[in-house]
């Protein structure tokens, strides 16, 4: 089932943390416009539309298409080769971002068969990976599901120009925090709804 774009909205403003009198503010409009299309009781028109994909930073194609999306938990995975990491990283995660499927990995091929079955809208990958590296691996993922938005973990600074070759769009120094997740949210190639 498709999400109601008021659903959409409201998720994107809080991903982007946002209050509903804030974005009504950034379109010239009343507080009580935004609550309306978010609890799906008025729709916005084609212009506003654009005015709102402008303000919530991203293009019409973009909102609509999230619009669009199934509505079901997205998916976000976790992979690191020490499961102490993955211990302490998951309930992170699922703090973070309350409304998503959070999945962890400690092989990068299970990673890759769990990518191939199920959409993923956002992927933290260690970039060691014991003998593997999470710079493949992120291409990888790419490779096989495009739209898939990808942060990399690391207690090492130096790796980050390497990462930013990958088609990757994060990048965030362990251990893992909550205000540094969501704030990763606002950094996504390819926004997601529902995550928070």
């Amino acid at each position: 089932m498709k999400k109601p774009i008021g659903e959409t909205l409201r998720c994107l403003r809080m991903e982007k943390g946002l209050s509903q009198q804030q974005l009504a503010d950034r379109l010239h409009v009343e507080r009580s416009s935004v609550a309306n299309w978010e609890a799906g009781r008025r729709m916005p028109d084609a212009a506003m539309i654009s005015q709102l994909a402008s303000a919530l930073g991203m293009d019409s194609a973009a909102l609509l298409a999230a619009a669009e999306e199934p509505d079901e938990a997205p998916n976000v995975i976790l992979v690191d080769d020490e499961s102490i990491v993955l211990s302490g990283g998951l309930p992170v995660l699922r703090e973070a971002l309350p409304c998503a499927n959070v999945v962890g990995f400690t092989r990068p091929m299970e990673a890759v068969a769990f990518l191939k079955k199920n959409p993923v809208a956002l992927a933290f990958l260690d970039i060691e990976l014991g003998r593997a590296s999470g710079l493949e691996l992120c291409r990888e993922l790419l490779r096989i599901r495009p739209r898939t938005n990808v942060a990399f973990l690391t207690a090492f600074r130096e790796y980050s120009f390497d990462a930013w070759e990958t088609g990757a769009c994060g990048f965030l120094l362990k251990p893992l925090e909550v205000g540094a997740v969501r704030a990763q949210l606002a950094h996504l190639r390819y926004p997601v709804g529902g995550l928070l």
